[in-house]
């Protein structure tokens, strides 16, 4: 997988996982303020769109997950 694949992949759990928290209508239901969480998540999303800069594409690129796909 690459990094982008990697972001795309966290970035989803995070939203649906603080959905499952904050939402009062789901079973694990803690607290809404876990919305807040997936509005972060959100807004790294939309910030990624326009800058091409994110975090966890530079903590993933640190790790050594590759940039592209191996051309076989």
């Amino acid at each position: 997988m690459t990094i982008t694949d990697w972001i795309h992949a966290i970035a989803g759990f995070f939203i649906l996982f603080s959905l499952s928290l904050g939402v009062e209508a789901s079973p694990l239901f803690h607290s809404s303020y876990w919305l807040l969480f997936t509005a972060f998540v959100g807004a790294n999303l939309l910030q990624f769109g326009f800058s091409k800069f994110c975090p966890l594409g530079a903590i993933l690129k640190a790790l050594g997950v590759p940039e592209q796909r191996r051309q076989i």
